[in-house]
């Protein structure tokens, strides 16, 4: 017998435009329990999640009455508000969510959350101009997601010296310090996890990779890719 999968019950307080677009993302794949102090923006989201709420989050008795410690993780998505986003983590971490996830506006408030109980600190603007920024000087990038350090896992076109050979041929390891871990097209219809040493690189690749993000950049480098010709 198939056991049901178990999903994840997430709540996401604060519905700005970070909060709401993390809400409506999440309901696709979580229960979300979605609160904001603004009736408006708990109408505007309230048939793209399964539940929403008005509610002041400052307030630990009317927190308490609808977030318990049976909510796997919770975001907070306050971080205009230094008060209200340091009295809703707090909140949070008296009710016993296990991961807390905030919005700080600068390095001090992600401090004071911190020290009142948040596990991972967001960034949303720093992170959104990283990733432009990281488009616009290698066009050839086409997404990453950031690892511990400098580490990353990058989609990458290949450069056309990559084209009709192999990943043996191609030496990636040695000459970059990366590794494919995955090929796939950029439509997404064709993935192909883990390809073998023979696998022979096509145009309309996206080369899924680990390393050091200035050796994947580096990728597209002439002086280093000229040895593959």
């Amino acid at each position: 017998m198939k056991m049901k999968q178990i999903r994840k019950r997430v709540c996401v307080v604060g519905l700005g435009q970070f909060g709401s677009e993390l809400a409506r993302e999440l309901a696709h794949h979580c229960d979300v329990l979605a609160i904001d102090s603004d009736a408006d923006r708990v109408d505007a989201i309230a048939d793209h999640v399964q539940r929403a709420l008005v509610l002041d989050a400052k307030d630990f008795k009317s927190l308490s009455s609808v977030v318990s410690s049976d909510f796997d993780e919770a975001t907070v998505s306050l971080g205009e508000s230094l008060e209200a986003s340091t009295l809703c983590t707090l909140h949070l971490k008296k009710i016993g969510i296990p991961i807390i996830r905030c919005k700080a506006i600068n390095e001090d408030h992600a401090e004071i959350l911190n020290s009142v109980g948040a596990d991972e600190i967001i960034f949303p603007e720093r992170e959104t101009a990283r990733r432009v920024a990281a488009h616009i000087v290698n066009p050839n990038l086409l997404d990453f997601v950031p690892l511990a350090e400098d580490y990353r896992v990058m989609d990458i076109s290949p450069p056309e010296s990559f084209i009709g050979k192999s990943f043996m041929d191609l030496n990636l390891r040695s000459r970059f310090g990366a590794f494919v871990i995955a090929v796939k097209d950029a439509a997404g219809a064709r993935f192909e996890f883990l390809p073998g040493p023979h696998y022979q690189v096509s145009r309309g690749d996206v080369l899924v990779m680990i390393g050091r993000e200035s050796d994947l950049l580096s990728i597209h480098d002439n002086r280093r890719v000229a040895i593959a010709k």
